[in-house]
């Protein structure tokens, strides 16, 4: 009918765009130590998640992997290849994850700073002075350091605080770990990280009461210190056991880690953690509002 007006619901395509805006925005995410173990289930982590971009590759100068695609290992062609060109991952990157060795990672810690891409870090065997070297670039950086990003070991470290607060007196302490023969520093990271959650909540300082070794005529155990052990051995991915151990009864509060997926899973959880912040230093405790 002339001079009819046709009602219509408002405009949908602001909204429309607005929501395809979001789904081309992802995560640039970069993988170090790609070639490794835990680089490769890293970086099919990533490739199975719609919110992430893989980035880039970064192996060791000299690895025979170099110039390979970063899929390769799962028949995939990505259209990323295994560099050592740090410069270039890093351009192209807003978050590198990094599980490789401590003087690896504190090359791309600078490179990172310089380009203001954002760290995951699950790197052991740091000393103190690289550890605070990492502290300060979170001035620069976003950083999300921690030794384990499993949730089940984050859970567990809660636990043992609790636990530790309970046995502090007339309980030895006496943390046992196990990994795979590849493994090249002991205690592992996570061991550290349970026995300073440990001490912390009695009230002590790890470097002045760990024990970790024992051989010969040692003498009566010092009830105040805490006790470390490590095996080596075949493909273990990572097993760790708390032992407080009374008089006539004992707790052991154990994780086993049967698969690095729960790592892999964790890390990308980190990078979720980080986006919107541009410094600071975190650990998985913030990340799962454990803290």
């Amino acid at each position: 009918m002339r001079g009819a007006r046709v009602c219509c619901p408002p405009p949908l395509v602001p909204a429309l765009a607005g929501l395809f805006f979001r789904t081309l925005v992802t995560m640039k995410i970069a993988i170090a130590g790609a070639s490794g173990r835990m680089g490769r289930m890293l970086i099919e982590t990533v490739l199975n998640d719609s919110d992430a971009t893989l980035s880039g590759a970064l192996d060791r100068a000299g690895s025979p992997q170099l110039g390979q695609d970063a899929g390769a290992f799962l028949g995939k062609q990505t259209g990323v290849v295994l560099t050592d060109d740090i410069e270039r991952v890093f351009a192209e990157s807003d978050y590198l994850i990094d599980f490789t060795r401590p003087e690896g990672t504190m090359a791309h810690l600078e490179a990172a700073q310089r380009h203001n891409v954002k760290m995951v870090i699950g790197t052991t065997g740091f000393d103190n002075a690289q550890k605070a070297q990492l502290r300060a670039a979170a001035d620069k950086i976003a950083i999300m350091f921690a030794s384990n990003m499993s949730v089940g070991v984050n859970v567990t470290l809660k636990l043992l605080e609790f636990a530790a607060k309970h046995f502090a007196t007339g309980y030895d302490i006496e943390i046992i770990e196990a990994h795979h023969r590849h493994k090249v520093d002991a205690p592992s990271g996570t061991a550290l990280t349970m026995g300073e959650v440990i001490a912390n909540a009695l009230g002590r300082n790890l470097d002045d009461c760990a024990v970790y070794s024992r051989e010969g005529v040692t003498g009566e155990r010092d009830p105040s210190t805490i006790g470390f052990s490590a095996i080596r051995g075949g493909d273990i991915v990572g097993d760790h056991t708390v032992l407080f151990a009374g008089i006539g009864e004992r707790v052991e509060i154990t994780h086993k880690s049967a698969s690095r997926l729960s790592y892999a899973q964790g890390a990308l959880r980190a990078v979720r953690f980080l986006e919107g912040r541009q410094t600071g230093f975190f650990d998985m405790q913030d990340v799962l509002g454990l803290r």
